[in-house]
This record gives C-alpha cells, structure tokens and sequence, in this order.
C-alpha cells in the first residue's frame, strides 16, 4: 500500500530555547510517501544521521547534555544562551533542517539504512533557495546511516554509525567542504516486571569547529562524546549523564581551542501521555587556550538546579 503524510512542527522559543535549530518558528515541513519498500520526504527536516540516531538513555530530551532544546544559563552580554559557544551534538547533524531529501528503509533483519541529500543551506523546498549568503557556506550534503538492533536472551541492543559530507562554497583560504561521522550503542535490560536499566552513548567527529559547518577549516577537528544511564519504573526516571568535547585551536582564522565538559543527574515523572516533569543538578564548564569569556577568565563553570516540564499536544 501507499500512504501519503503531510507533517509540520513549529515552535516559539525564548533566547535560552533555541535549540538545535537556532529558534526556527518552523523546524520541520515535509511531505512522505510510504510503501513496503520505505519512506522518502521531501521538504525541512533532519537528516540520514538523525533520522536513525542512537544513543545514551534521556530522562527529559530537552535539558539533555547532548543536544540540548533548553539551556539554563544566559550570556549577560547579549542575553543569549551560554551554550551558543559550543553545544555538545553527538549526532552527524550536519544539514541540520535544510530543505533535503531523505529515504528510510524498512528494518529487515534487525538492520535499517537511511540516506539523505541536501542541495544547500536553505530552509525552503529543495533547490529554491542557496542559504546564507556566508565564505565558505555548505552544498550538495550527502548523509548515509545505518542502524541495527538485536536481543541476547532479556537483553536489547541497538548500535548506530553514521557519516555525512558536503561541498564548500566561496571558500576563504583553508576552508573545505564538511566532514562528519558519529557512533553509538545502547543496551536495555529488565530488572523485573515494572523495572529496567538502559546504558549507552556516542561519539562524534567533525572538521567543522564547535560543529558549526560555516567554520569547517583544514586543520580543524572537533570531537564530542556522551555516555548515560538510566533506570525507568513505572512512570518513575532517574539517570546520570556525562559529556566533554574539544574544538582545536584553528590559527588560520583565530579560533581558539575550546573544551566542555559537563556532568547531569536527574529524576523524571510522566503525569500523563502528553504532560512530563523533571527535575535535577546540571553542571557545565568551559575552558580556552587564549582569550577570555565573558567573566574575564580562561575557564567558565556553572551549576544550576532545574525543575523542568515537558507539555505535549499530541504524541506519536
């Protein structure tokens, strides 16, 4: 059989709330064919990487270390969130949301493929609009990802790779084409009827620095991981995250080497189907090998303690 979709997401976000799309009031706009033989869309979403990302377990997905919706801490110089400096993305999100096409297998034997194309930085149907007028600007985004999920007796595990490569454009001297590829595992097994533990993680590596494509430099390497556990009983969640990354000092355009780590520990309660609270402790440090942030200094840590709540009209 076939079926036909139509599906939108828009969102309002606060300087703190952007995201992954940059505050985006539309995030995704797509058209999708379905048949025994897989999905293709057409039209703003993700791509081949996220389309079949795996990696550790999250009590809320927004407030996550690895790629945060929600960020708790503000640059008191221009009010925006801290995390615009370097945001821990373990996933090869390279196209982020531009206009592309993407084709998902159906799973046969446990293994899943998707593959992505992307014709350019622009958020319109594809091929309409070339992205932001930028040296050194992303094209012709070739993204693949492969998934496969097996059992070993009560336990489940899914592992995850995925690689993405783009053209560059107007290109500054040093500059390249965008290079990305990303890992990751997660194991879930049941403690008892009502009890279960999951444990995973991921890795990412990028040319492009702080995995902002319009900074891809030849001696540039950017590096990602996060690991996380999680124990879930009934509508109960509680689980420890941990995650560091380091962009390497790029000379040739003053970029210097910057390193995050940060560690999250938090407790999760579903009220209902579309409503979910949480709350926790998150720290984040920053560090650098020249310049200051906004403190004065070379190394930027922060704490907070969060209550957080998720309120979804519909869920699929």
């Amino acid at each position: 059989g076939l079926s036909l979709r139509l599906n939108g997401t828009f969102a309002a976000a606060d300087p703190l709330s952007r995201g992954g799309y940059d505050g985006d009031a539309t995030e995704r706009l797509t058209v999708s064919a379905r048949t025994g033989l897989g999905q293709l869309e057409a039209g703003l979403t993700d791509g081949a990487g996220d389309a079949l990302d795996v990696g550790g377990p999250k009590v809320d997905l927004d407030v996550s270390l690895d790629d945060p919706r929600t960020s708790f801490y503000r640059d008191p110089r221009n009010g925006r969130a801290v995390i615009g400096l370097f945001a821990l993305r373990t996933q090869a999100g390279a196209s982020s949301n531009y206009a592309k096409f993407v084709y998902t297998s159906p799973a046969l034997f446990g293994a899943q493929l998707a593959l992505s194309f992307t014709p350019s930085e622009g958020k319109q149907l594809p091929f309409l609009n070339a992205g932001p007028h930028v040296a050194g600007r992303q094209v012709e985004f070739w993204e693949a990802a492969l998934r496969y999920e097996t059992e070993l007796g009560p336990l489940s595990l899914t592992g995850y790779g995925a690689v993405a490569e783009s053209r560059g454009e107007h290109k500054l001297p040093g500059q390249e084409g965008t290079s990305d590829l990303s890992f990751g595992l997660r194991a879930d097994y049941p403690l008892d009827e009502e009890t279960s533990l999951s444990l995973g993680g991921s890795w990412r590596q990028s040319n492009a620095y702080t995995f902002d494509i319009n900074q891809t430099w030849q001696p540039s390497t950017t590096r990602g991981q996060h690991a996380s556990a999680m124990v879930t009983r009934g509508d109960w969640s509680a689980g420890v995250e941990f995650g560091n990354g380091v962009a390497k000092e790029v000379a040739i355009a003053g970029l210097p080497r910057l390193g995050l780590n940060g560690t999250q520990a938090s407790l999760g309660y579903l009220l209902s189907p579309s409503l979910r609270v949480s709350g926790g402790w998150q720290h984040l440090s920053y560090g650098r090998n020249s310049g200051a942030f906004y403190n004065g200094a070379r190394q930027l840590k922060m704490d907070t303690v969060f209550l957080h709540m998720n309120l979804r009209t519909s869920e699929q």
